[in-house]
């Protein structure tokens, strides 16, 4: 399908072939866009294009986000594919064992920063220098989590310390493309039931048990929260927009009437 062939918005979701990622291609692609999404492997990328089920209106590519050079490929992967690139979302993540901080293993610490904080920021540029150059521009998104907003909790340190420096350069991104056509956006999703979220409890099963009675008043699953979100990315119009699932008040409100509600969100996942 050539871009000429239609009028629908070209949306990147990198680490796009499971949980959010793979959610939110699924919901761009039921709103016309058509999506490109990249995996750690080939044997991914592919998995996850036979599930969306999309045709020629889904690529991807696998991709290493901690290497500039093949955040690039991707980027000339989708202009190859569909044009041009109108909506760009840095997803990918990963966390690491639920642990005190000075038990965390270094090399997880550095994973997590390459992805979590480098693969946004190699994403952020390559995305931002293309829409740059291109006729009407576009957006970047940058995915928050749990600790962008200063919130802390011992146990997840590492990861929330990434979110943390996530949303600080993605308010620096707001501030150095004001009055451009590249505009940039924070998606905060809240607490989504995906493996990411699971396994950060593989060998605390005692703080698992706990950690869920939360979860299942304040979570939600996949299917439940990216309608919300791929719906007000592509409504959005200001840069510096802020796309939040679980506000304050939403979450007041679920703690009010818990003691109504029964829920097991992970009845499907553990």
């Amino acid at each position: 399908m050539s871009a000429a062939a239609t009028s629908s918005r070209v949306v990147v979701v990198t680490g796009g072939t499971r949980g959010i990622g793979l959610g939110l291609a699924r919901e761009f692609l039921a709103r016309d866009a058509r999506v490109v999404i990249c995996g750690r492997t080939t044997e991914a990328v592919d998995k996850a294009l036979a599930e969306l089920g999309a045709g020629d209106r889904a690529t991807g590519l696998a991709t290493d986000v901690t290497d500039r050079a093949s955040v690039q490929a991707l980027w000339d992967h989708a202009v190859a594919a569909f044009g041009r690139v109108d909506v760009w979302i840095n997803n990918a993540g990963i966390s690491c064992a639920n642990a005190p901080i000075v038990d965390t293993d270094p090399q997880d610490v550095a994973n997590v920063f390459a992805v979590n904080v480098a693969g946004a920021l190699n994403g952020s540029s390559v995305a931002a220098r293309g829409l740059a150059a291109q006729a009407g521009g576009g957006w970047v998104w940058n995915m928050e989590g749990f600790g962008s907003d200063g919130r802390t909790q011992k146990g997840i340190g590492v990861y929330g310390a990434s979110k943390r420096a996530l949303r600080y350069l993605t308010e620096v991104l707001v501030k150095e493309h004001r009055d451009t056509d590249v505009k940039i956006g924070f998606l905060s999703p809240g607490i989504v039931v995906t493996d990411l979220l699971v396994g950060d409890y593989d060998h605390d099963p005692e703080g698992f048990a706990k950690a869920k009675k939360i979860f299942n008043i304040l979570g939600d699953k996949v299917e439940t929260v990216t309608p919300y979100l791929a719906g007000k990315v592509l409504a959005a119009q200001k840069s510096g927009a802020r796309v939040e699932w679980l506000t304050n008040g939403k979450a007041a409100r679920r703690f009010m009437t818990a003691g109504f509600r029964k829920r097991d969100l992970f009845a499907e996942v553990a």
